[in-house]
C-alpha cells in the first residue's frame, strides 16, 4: 500500500465529480486486470487528481490509520484458521483499492477477475501457491517451443471486444472450483522431486514442452537430467532449447520458393571453405557432419529421447487379420465395481390438492389482472442498477390483451390472416428487456399461439430451430429492432441459416385495442404445447423442447409447494427470464401466485455486481434467483456496502447447485454474509434442465435444524461411475452438496449413462430421470431422439422394463443419497470417455483454476472437450491467455496444469492450447461455447498463441512395435514362393537381339561417329530447335552446322585448354544448343565432358558450392562456358561464397575462331568413358556416374526403339538438360535418331506459362517429355485459363505421349489433375505416362507408343509397411494409389530383391528392384575408388536362385511387379513394375518402413494453408516441416492437425513439428524434396522457423 502512494477515503472520492469518479473507477480495473503497469496506474491516477489535492490530501491520513487498525497479525490467516470456511482476510489492500473507486457500482468488476482474488485469499489455495513454488524453483529439463518474435503479438484483450462481453462459461461452474481443489492440488503439487521420482519409476505422464518466445540457451544443467532421462519417459519440465536463432538459409528469406537448385549434402558444402578440403571432414556416428552445429535445443532433445527400446515380440505379420490397435487397454482387475442391491425409483412428497388452483397459467393472469390490477408484477432495472419500470398485474394483462387481439385479427385479412393458434412465434428480446418480454410472451399464449423465446439474433443453429419450427414470424421491440442489422434498403438483414422472417414490434403504441367483447379463449391445461425453449447440445446443434400448457400448469404448482410460496412475496432474479429457471420462477410462479419479480440483468450486474444483493435489502425480498457467478460478484464488491442486510432472504435458490463445485461457493458466500442476517438453511441448491425442467430442489430449513450433509468422493471412484467415500487420497477427492429431494408429485430413478436404460445400483453414479407432469414432452420435430429422452422405460439387469411409467431424462449424472437426498456429480454433456473412464470437463477446469491461473488465463476462461483421434477419445483443454501474460509464466502454467490434472484426475491431456484474450466464441451470456470451439480447433481456425501437445503421454492403444522375424534366408524364401504358386517378381522389356533393324545408324558405334556421318549424309536436317518465352525460334542446330561448332569447340579445346584425350571439361551452360555443340566438341577432342547446371545469378552462396563441389569432385582440368557465366565465376559476388582463385581454366566459347582439328578422336573401344552424369540425390548425396560410348549407344537405340523415333518425326522437350534422361532426351537422342528436337527450357515458363502448350500445338507434336515441376507448374497456374487456352485456339489432340521423366514414385494425382484439366483442350488422358530411371541406369522404364496403357492399383498401406503388396479395392480404407512406371525398355532385365538377404522375391513382397541392361553406367565417379561399394552396386549378384549368375545393379528404389490380364508387344502377358520409393529415403519407425511421401500427402491435405511439408527423422523421432502460406497466426493451428492425421492414418507419433516459410523446403531440378539437406539445414539452426513445437 506504501508504494503505491495513500487512497483517497471513501469521503473524499465521494466529493469528486462523477466523470473523475468514472476514469478512477476505470483505472482500478485495468490495474486489477494487468492492463497497465502500476507505474503507469500512479501516473495517470496522480494526474487525475491533481486538481483535487487539498481534499484527498487531508483524507489520506485518516485511510492511514484505518488500515494500520484493520491489518491483521501477518501469521493469523495461517496458523488460526478456526474451520475450512471462517477465514481470516489476508489484508485489506485490495478491498481498500475497491472502496477507493467509489460506492455506487462505478467499479466495473469483471466477473473472473472476481474469482480468481477471492481464491487468493483462500487459505487452500495458499498452500497451493507454496506447493507451486517450489515447482518453480526447480529447472525445467524439456524443450519449450520456439516462436519467431513477430508472429504473435497479441492485441491488448479489450482492443478486440469491449470488455463487458467477456465472462466465463455459461454455467459460471469455471468460477466457483478453485477452493475445493485447492486442497487436492496442494497435496499433489507437494514437492518437485515427487514428480521425478514418479517419472523414473515410469508413471504415466509425460508432456509435450510447447511454445515459447525464448530466444535464449538453455537455464538448466542438463548433464545430470540427462542421465534420468535415458532411462525414462519425459517427466517434467524444461527451458527451451533454441533451434532458431542463427542465420537462415539464403532460400527462407524470400516468401517465395527460389529457383530450383539441387543442394549437396550439407556437411561437404560446408567443408569446401578455403584451403579445405572432403577429407577433412569427419562424419560423427549418427551420420551428421561434425561440422554442422547441432544447437544444444536438438542435443537436449536427443538425450531425452534414448529410451530403452521395447522387449521383443515374436509376432508374423497376418495379410488379412492385422490387427490395427492394441484395443483400448484391458480393464484394471482392481478398478471398483458397483457392489449395492438395484435401486427402487424414489418419489416425491404428493402434489398438494389446493382448491383454488386456476386451471390454467393464463386463467391466474386474467384473476390478477382483473382483480389485482395495482399490484406489482414484474420490476425493471436500468444500467445503474435502479428501478425504472414496474409493470403491474392490470398492465401486464391489457398489453397481452392487446397484443393478442393484433396477433390475431390485425396481421393479414379477415379471410387470410398471417397466424393461426398453434402456430409457433419467436421471441426477439434483450436481456435487459424483461417487461417487453413477459407481454410478449403472455400475448402469445392468450393468442394461442407458441412463443419460442431465442437469444441473440444471428446464430446460425438458432436459424435451423426457426427454420425446423416453421416459424415466419417473430416479435421484438422498437429499440431491438433499430439495433438489428440492416441492408441498404433498410430491411432486416437475412441472417445466415434462417428462414425469412416477417418482424412484428410489440410496443404499446402499434398494438390495436381490443374491442368492448373481444375476449381470448382460455381453456383448462390440457397436453397441447404452450412454449418452446430452446437447448444446445453438445455438439453444438440447438433443439427445441416443447412443453404442454398442462406441464407449464403442473411445474409452476410444484415449485409453489416445494418452495412454499404465497402472495405478495419479492423474489430477486438475476438469471435469463428467457430460459430455465428464471423464465420458470420470475415469469411463470410469480403470476401463479401474485409475486412480484425484480428482474437484475446481466450488463447491470457487469457494471454493478452488488445490485442484486442491494435489491434483496431494499424490497426486503423473501428469495432470490443466483448462479455461483452472482454469488461470487458479491463477495467480490461486499466492502462497497457495509450496510446490507439479507435477514430477509428465506430462500437463496442457486440454480446451478448441480455442478460439483458449487458447494464452495455457497460456503464461501454464507461466511461472509452471515453477519449480513444471511440465515444458513436459507442456501437452497437445485438441479435443472431444458427436458426435466426442476429436476431437484432443496427445501428451505428450519432455523436450527441441523444442515444437510456432504458426500466426499473419490474422484478415482467417479471415473469408473462408482460411488466412494474418499479415504486414502486427500488429492482426489470431491466434495459435493445434495440439491434437495425430488420434487412434489414427481418419481426419479438413476439409469446407466449409455446403452439400455438400465437401473443402476445404489452405489453406481448414472443418468438421473424423472417421471412427472411437469417436464417437457418433446423435441420438436424430432421424433427418433424424442423417443430416447422422453419416453425411457427403464429395465433390470434381466432387461426387463420395470413398471409402465414413461420418465425423462435429465442430461444430469448423479445419485440418491441417504435420506433420498439427490446429489449430482457432472452432466451428460460435459462427460468425456476416456479410455473407458468418465471424466467431467468441468472438473478439469477448476484443477486448471487452482493452478495459479492468475498470472495466464484471462478472466477464468477455460474451455475443456475431447476429440476423437485413433480410437479413443483425447483431452483438449484451452484457455485465454492474459494480454501481460509473459512466455515463461505461460509455459509454467501449462506445464503445472498437465500435472495437477494428471495427478488429480489420472488422466493425460492431448493438448493444452492458449488463445489470446477475448478470441474464444461466447454465448450469448458470455460463456465459452464449447462447440464452436471444438469446431474451430478442429478445422485449424483457432490460432492460439502457445500449445502445448503431449500425444506420448495419451496415446496409450498404438499396434505393437514390428520384429523383424530372424533367420528366414533368401533359400527359404524361395521355397515358400514356390510352395505357394507364387511366382518370384521379375520382369523384361523386349529382347534387343530379336528386333530386326535395317538402320544405318547400327553400323557406327560412337555418337561423335553419327554426327559426322549425318553432317555428311543429310547436312541441312534441323536437329535441334531452341525456343524462348514467346515461343519464337532463337537458335537452330542442323547436322552439319552442329559439327561445324564441335570441330572449333574441340580445337580450342587442344589450343587454349593445352587438353589431352581423358581430361574432363566441365559444360557449364544454360539450357541451349550451346551446351549440345560443346558437348560434341568434347567428344571430338577425346575429352570427357561433365554437364552442370550453371549457379543462379541471385543466389550464388547456395549454388555455387554445388559447382564448385562438382568441378572439384570431377577433378575438372578446363571449364567451358558463356562470357556472362565467366564474368559471374569471377565475380566478388562468387568470392564471397568459393574460392575463385583456384577454379582450373575457364574458356568461353562465345567467339570461337575459325579453326578445325586436323583429326578427330575415336576411342580405341566402346567400353571407354563416354561423359559423366553428376546429380544430387533427394538424399542430398551428390553422385557421379560413368556412362561409357557402348552404353551410350544402347541407351538411345532403346529409346529409339521404345518411342519409335527417326528422322521424320519432331518431339519438344521441356526439362532441364544437365544429368540422367533430361540429358540423354536433349542432347544424344537426337543425333543418334535423326528426329527433329523442339526445346523449351523451363526457366522460360515462369515467364510465359502458355509456352510449352502452345508449342506443343503449334508443332504438331506428337511425343513430348516435361519434368513434374513442369507438369506442376502447368496445372496451378493454367488451372482457371482453359478458357483462354481454347481462344487461343490450342488443342492437343494431336499429343500421342505426354511422359513426365522421373527418377521417384510416379505423382498420380498430379497427373490425373493435369490429364482432367487439358482434357478440355483434346488431351487424351491415355497420353500422360511417367519414367523410371536412377543413378546406376538412367532410363528403365518409358512408356514408348506401343504396348498396353499405364495400369493403376490399389495397395494397402499397413501390408506395404511390413514390405508386402496386398491389393485392394478403390475406396478401401488405409489404400494407396500406385501407378505404372511406364514400360520396361528393350534390353532390360528387372528383379525385386529383398535388400538384406539379397535373395529373390515373390511378387506379393516390395523389395529393392535390381537392374540388368546394356545402357547400365560403368560404375561412381569418385574421389576415392571405394571398390566394395562399386561392386555393390553396379556388380552385383543375387544370393540364391540364379545359375545364370547375371550381374545387376541396384537401383536403390524399393517397388514390386505385377502380372497383368494386359498383352504385352510380344503377345505375353504384360508384367508392370511398380515404383514406391527409395530405399535411402525410408524411414524405420516402429519396426515398419514407411516412406515419407505418404505421410506428407496426409499432412498436405489437412488445411489450406501449408504449401508444402516434408518429414525425416532424428534418432527415434518423427520430424514434420510444413511450410505455411497463410497468416503466421495459422501456424499453431496446423501443430495438433498434424499430429492428429499422422496418428490417425500412419499409427505415428510426431515429435517435432517446425512451421517455416514458403520456399524453405529444398526441392532440386527435377522437382523432388531435398529431406536431408532439409535435416542437416535443420539441426544447424538455419531454417528461420515461424515455429517450433515439441510433441513430448
Amino acid at each position: 500500500m506504501a508504494e503505491r502512494g495513500l487512497e483517497p477515503s471513501p469521503a473524499a472520492v465521494a466529493a469528486l465529480p462523477p466523470e473523475v469518479r468514472a476514469q478512477l473507477a476505470e483505472l482500478e480495473l485495468e490495474l486489477s486486470e494487468g492492463d497497465i503497469t502500476q507505474k503507469g496506474y500512479e501516473k495517470k491516477r496522480s494526474k487525475l487528481l491533481s486538481p483535487y489535492s487539498p481534499q484527498t490530501q487531508e483524507t489520506d491520513s485518516a485511510v492511514q490509520k484505518e488500515l494500520r487498525n484493520q491489518t491483521p497479525a501477518p501469521s493469523a490467516a495461517q496458523t488460526s484458521a478456526p474451520s475450512k470456511y471462517h477465514r481470516t482476510r489476508s489484508g485489506g489492500a485490495r478491498d481498500e483499492r475497491y472502496r477507493s473507486a467509489c460506492n455506487k457500482g462505478l467499479i466495473r468488476i469483471q466477473k473472473e477477475f472476481s474469482l480468481v482474488r477471492i481464491y487468493s485469499e483462500d487459505i487452500h489455495t495458499e498452500a497451493v501457491q507454496a506447493a507451486l513454488a517450489k515447482h518453480k524453483e526447480q529447472k525445467m529439463a524439456l524443450p519449450m517451443p520456439t516462436k519467431r518474435r513477430s508472429t504473435f503479438v497479441q492485441s491488448p484483450a479489450d482492443a478486440c471486444t469491449p470488455p463487458d462481453t467477456s465472462s466465463a462459461s455459461e454455467d459460471e461452474g469455471s468460477l466457483r472450483r478453485q477452493a475445493a481443489l485447492s486442497a487436492a492440488l496442494q497435496q499433489s503439487l507437494q514437492n518437485a522431486e515427487s514428480w521425478i521420482n514418479r517419472s523414473i519409476q515410469g508413471s504415466s505422464t509425460s508432456s509435450s514442452a510447447s511454445s515459447t518466445l525464448s530466444h535464449g540457451e538453455v537455464k538448466g544443467t542438463s548433464g545430470s537430467l540427462a542421465d534420468v532421462f535415458a532411462n525414462t519417459r519425459i517427466e517434467n519440465f524444461s527451458a527451451p532449447p533454441d533451434v532458431t536463432t542463427t542465420t537462415s538459409s539464403s532460400s527462407s528469406s524470400s516468401s517465395i520458393r527460389p529457383a530450383n537448385i539441387d543442394l549437396p549434402p550439407s556437411g561437404i558444402v560446408k567443408g569446401m571453405h578455403k584451403g579445405s578440403n572432403r577429407s577433412s571432414l569427419m562424419d560423427t556416428a549418427d551420420g551428421v557432419p561434425v561440422s554442422s552445429r547441432v544447437s544444444t535445443k536438438i542435443q537436449q532433445l536427443l538425450n531425452t529421447l534414448k529410451r530403452p527400446k521395447r522387449p521383443p515380440l515374436k509376432e508374423f505379420f497376418v495379410d488379412d487379420s492385422e490387427e490395427i490397435v492394441e484395443g483400448i487397454p484391458q480393464p484394471d482387475p482392481n478398478q471398483p465395481k458397483p457392489e449395492g442391491r438395484q435401486m427402487t425409483p424414489v418419489k416425491g412428497e404428493p402434489l398438494g390438492v389446493i382448491c383454488n388452483w386456476p386451471p390454467a397459467l393464463e386463467s391466474a393472469l386474467q384473476r390478477w389482472g382483473t382483480t389485482q390490477a395495482k399490484c406489482s408484477c414484474l420490476t425493471a432495472l436500468d444500467m445503474t442498477g435502479k428501478p425504472v419500470y414496474t409493470l403491474t398485474y392490470g398492465k401486464l394483462w391489457s398489453r397481452s390483451l392487446k397484443l393478442a387481439y393484433t396477433l390475431l385479427n390485425k396481421l393479414g385479412t379477415k379471410n387470410e390472416p398471417v397466424l393461426k393458434p398453434g402456430d409457433r412465434v419467436a421471441l426477439v428480446y434483450p436481456n435487459n428487456d424483461p417487461v417487453m418480454f413477459m407481454v410478449a410472451f403472455y400475448g402469445c399464449l392468450l393468442a394461442e399461439v407458441i412463443p419460442v423465446p431465442i437469444e441473440d439474433a444471428g446464430g446460425q443453429q438458432i436459424g435451423f430451430l426457426l427454420g425446423s419450427c416453421g416459424i415466419a414470424l417473430a416479435l421484438t421491440s422498437e429499440v431491438c429492432l433499430k439495433g438489428l442489422p440492416k441492408t441498404q434498403n433498410g430491411e432486416i438483414v437475412q441472417f445466415k441459416g434462417w428462414p425469412r422472417l416477417k418482424w412484428v414490434v410489440t410496443d404499446s403504441k402499434y398494438l390495436s385495442k381490443p374491442p368492448k367483447d373481444w375476449q381470448p379463449h382460455i381453456s383448462p391445461a390440457g397436453t397441447e404445447p404452450a412454449y418452446i425453449e430452446y437447448k444446445t447440445s453438445k455438439e453444438g446443434s440447438v433443439m427445441g423442447v416443447t412443453v404442454s400448457r398442462l406441464a407449464m400448469l403442473s411445474h409452476c404448482q410444484a415449485l409453489s409447494q416445494a418452495c412454499n410460496y404465497s402472495e405478495g412475496e419479492t423474489i430477486v432474479n438475476v438469471l435469463d427470464f428467457k430460459k430455465d429457471a428464471g423464465l420458470w420462477h420470475g415469469m411463470f410462479a410469480n403470476v401463479m401466485n401474485k409475486m412480484h419479480t425484480i428482474s437484475v440483468p446481466y450488463s447491470v450486474m457487469k457494471t454493478c455486481p452488488l445490485s442484486w444483493v442491494q435489491r434483496v435489502h431494499a424490497h426486503k425480498a423473501k428469495v432470490a434467483l443466483v448462479k455461483c457467478r452472482d454469488l461470487h460478484w458479491a463477495m467480490m464488491a461486499h466492502r462497497d456496502q457495509r450496510d446490507v442486510s439479507l435477514s430477509s432472504l428465506r430462500m437463496l435458490i442457486v440454480t446451478d447447485g448441480a455442478n460439483p463445485w458449487s458447494v464452495s461457493s455457497c460456503d464461501a458466500f454464507l461466511s461472509l454474509f452471515q453477519s449480513h442476517g444471511l440465515k444458513p438453511e436459507a442456501i437452497c441448491p437445485c438441479a435443472t434442465s431444458a427436458e426435466a425442467m426442476t429436476v431437484a430442489i432443496r427445501r428451505p430449513g428450519v432455523p436450527g435444524a441441523p444442515l444437510p450433509g456432504r458426500a466426499i468422493l473419490s474422484m478415482n471412484g467417479l471415473s469408473y461411475g462408482v460411488i466412494r467415500v474418499n479415504t486414502e487420497d486427500k488429492n482426489s477427492a470431491l466434495t459435493v452438496q445434495d440439491v434437495g429431494h425430488v420434487m412434489p408429485g414427481g418419481m426419479m430413478c438413476i439409469v446407466k449413462p449409455d446403452g439400455p436404460p438400465q437401473l443402476c445400483k445404489t452405489d453406481e453414479i448414472g443418468e438421473i430421470c424423472v417421471s412427472s407432469r411437469t417436464g417437457g414432452m418433446m423435441y420438436f420435430g424430432l421424433a427418433g431422439v424424442t423417443k430416447n429422452t422422453f419416453e425411457v422405460i427403464p429395465v433390470n439387469s434381466a432387461g426387463s422394463p420395470v413398471g409402465d411409467v414413461p420418465f425423462i431424462r435429465s442430461g444430469l449424472l448423479g445419485f440418491v443419497g441417504p435420506g433420498s437426498l439427490v446429489f449430482v456429480v457432472g452432466k451428460m454433456d460435459g462427460l468425456l470417455m476416456v479410455s473407458g473412464r468418465r471424466h467431467n470437463a468441468d472438473d478439469i477446469v477448476a484443477t486448471g483454476l487452482a493452478v495459479e491461473s492468475i498470472k495466464t488465463v484471462y478472466r477464468g476462461r477455460i474451455a475443456v472437450f475431447s476429440v476423437s483421434v485413433f480410437y479413443d477419445e483425447r483431452i483438449v483443454v484451452v484457455a485465454e491467455q492474459r494480454p501481460d501474460a509473459s512466455e515463461e509464466d505461460s509455459f509454467q502454467w501449462m506445464s503445472r496444469v498437465l500435472q495437477a490434472i494428471d495427478s488429480i484426475h489420472q488422466v493425460g491431456v492431448y493438448c493444452l492450447a492458449l488463445v489470446p484474450a477475448n478470441t474464444l466464441p461466447k454465448t450469448p451470456l458470455g460463456g465459452i461455447h464449447i462447440s464452436q470451439t471444438k469446431q474451430l480447433f478442429l478445422e485449424g481456425s483457432l490460432h492460439p498463441c502457445n500449445i502445448l501437445m503431449c500425444p506420448h503421454t495419451c496415446v496409450t492403444n498404438l499396434p505393437k512395435p514390428r520384429q523383424k522375424q530372424p533367420g528366414v534366408g533368401p533359400a527359404s524364401v524361395m521355397v515358400g514362393n514356390l510352395v505357394a504358386g507364387k511366382r518370384i517378381a521379375q520382369a523384361a522389356g523386349r529382347d534387343l537381339g530379336q528386333i530386326e533393324e535395317n538402320d544405318l545408324v547400327r553400323k557406327h558405334q560412337f555418337l561423335a561417329e553419327i554426327l559426322q556421318w549425318r553432317a555428311q549424309a543429310t547436312p541441312d536436317h534441323v536437329l535441334f530447335m531452341l525456343l524462348n518465352a514467346k515461343g519464337t525460334t532463337v537458335c537452330t542446330a542442323s547436322c552439319l552446322q552442329l559439327h561445324k561448332r564441335a570441330e572449333r569447340i574441340a580445337s580450342v579445346l587442344g589450343d587454349k585448354g593445352h587438353l589431352n584425350a581423358g581430361d574432363n571439361v566441365v559444360l557449364l551452360y544454360p539450357p541451349g544448343i550451346e551446351l549440345i555443340a560443346a558437348f560434341y566438341g568434347c567428344l571430338y577432342a577425346g575429352c570427357i565432358p561433365v554437364t552442370v547446371r550453371p549457379p543462379h545469378a541471385q543466389n550464388l552462396t547456395a549454388t555455387l558450392p554445388t559447382v564448385r563441389m562438382i568441378v572439384d569432385v570431377s577433378k575438372a582440368a578446363c571449364i567451358l562456358t558463356s562470357q556472362t557465366l565467366m564474368r559471374l565465376l569471377r565475380s566478388r559476388e562468387a568470392a564471397a561464397a568459393v574460392d575463385v582463385k583456384t577454379w582450373p581454366t575457364i574458356i568461353d566459347t562465345d567467339d570461337l575462331p575459325r579453326k578445325r582439328l586436323p583429326q578427330l578422336y575415336k576411342p580405341p573401344t566402346p567400353e571407354m568413358l563416354a561423359y559423366l552424369d553428376f546429380s544430387v540425390s533427394t538424399t542430398g548425396m551428390l553422385t557421379g556416374v560413368k556412362m561409357s560410348h557402348s552404353a551410350v549407344n544402347a541407351l538411345c537405340r532403346a529409346i529409339k526403339l521404345q518411342c519409335e523415333l527417326y528422322s521424320s518425326r519432331q518431339i519438344a522437350i521441356c526439362l532441364d538438360p544437365y544429368c540422367g534422361l533430361g540429358f540423354a532426351l536433349w542432347c544424344l537422342c537426337s543425333v543418334y535418331s535423326g528426329h527433329q528436337s523442339v526445346l523449351i527450357p523451363p526457366v522460360e515458363l515462369e515467364n510465359n506459362l502458355f509456352l510449352w502448350l502452345a508449342t506443343v500445338n503449334q508443332y504438331k507434336i506428337r511425343d513430348t517429355f516435361c519434368s513434374y515441376s513442369v507438369m506442376e507448374l502447368c496445372t496451378k497456374g493454367l488451372g482457371n485459363q482453359v478458357e483462354v487456352l481454347k481462344t487461343r485456339g490450342i488443342n492437343l489432340s494431336c499429343v500421342r505421349t505426354c511422359v513426365v521423366v522421373a527418377e521417384e514414385r510416379p505423382r498420380v494425382a498430379l497427373q490425373q489433375s493435369f490429364s482432367k484439366l487439358f482434357k478440355d483442350i483434346g488431351l487424351s488422358p491415355r497420353a500422360v505416362s511417367t519414367t523410371f530411371g536412377s543413378r546406376v541406369n538412367v532410363a528403365i522404364c518409358l512408356q514408348g507408343t506401343s504396348g498396353p496403357d499405364p495400369t493403376t492399383v490399389y495397395v494397402d498401406l499397413k501390408s506395404l509397411r511390413h514390405d508386402r503388396v496386398r491389393l485392394v479395392e478403390r475406396g478401401a480404407p488405409q489404400s494407396l494409389l500406385l501407378s505404372e512406371s511406364g514400360k520396361i525398355l528393350p534390353g532390360v532385365k528387372v528383379v525385386i530383391v529383398n535388400p538384406e538377404t539379397k535373395g529373390p522375391v515373390g511378387d506379393s513382397h516390395l523389395g529393392e528392384i535390381w537392374v540388368n541392361s546394356p545402357h547400365t553406367a560403368s560404375g561412381y565417379y569418385t574421389i576415392y575408388d571405394s571398390e566394395t561399394l562399386q561392386a555393390d552396386h553396379f556388380n552385383t549378384r543375387l544370393s540364391f536362385g540364379d545359375a545364370a549368375q547375371t550381374l545387376w545393379a541396384r537401383t536403390g528404389y524399393l517397388g514390386f511387379v505385377r502380372r497383368t490380364e494386359l498383352t504385352a508387344a510380344t503377345g505375353e502377358r504384360h508384367d508392370a513394375l511398380y515404383v514406391v520409393g527409395a530405399l535411402d529415403e525410408t524411414l524405420e519407425l516402429r519396426g515398419l518402413r514407411y516412406h515419407p511421401i505418404d505421410i506428407e500427402t496426409s499432412v498436405s491435405r489437412i488445411h489450406r494453408s501449408i504449401a508444402e511439408c516434408a518429414v525425416f527423422t532424428w534418432t527415434n523421432l518423427l520430424v514434420v516441416v510444413v511450410e505455411l502460406c497463410g497468416s503466421e497466426q495459422e501456424a499453431l493451428d496446423l501443430v495438433p492437425l498434424v499430429t492428429n492425421v499422422v496418428l490417425e492414418e500412419h499409427y505415428l507419433i510426431v515429435g517435432v513439428v517446425v512451421v517455416v516459410d514458403p520456399g524453405v523446403i529444398p526441392i532440386n531440378s527435377r522437382g523432388e524434396k531435398q529431406r536431408m539437406h532439409l535435416r542437416d539445414s535443420f539441426l544447424a539452426d538455419q531454417l528461420d522457423p515461424i515455429y517450433v513445437a515439441y510433441n513430448m
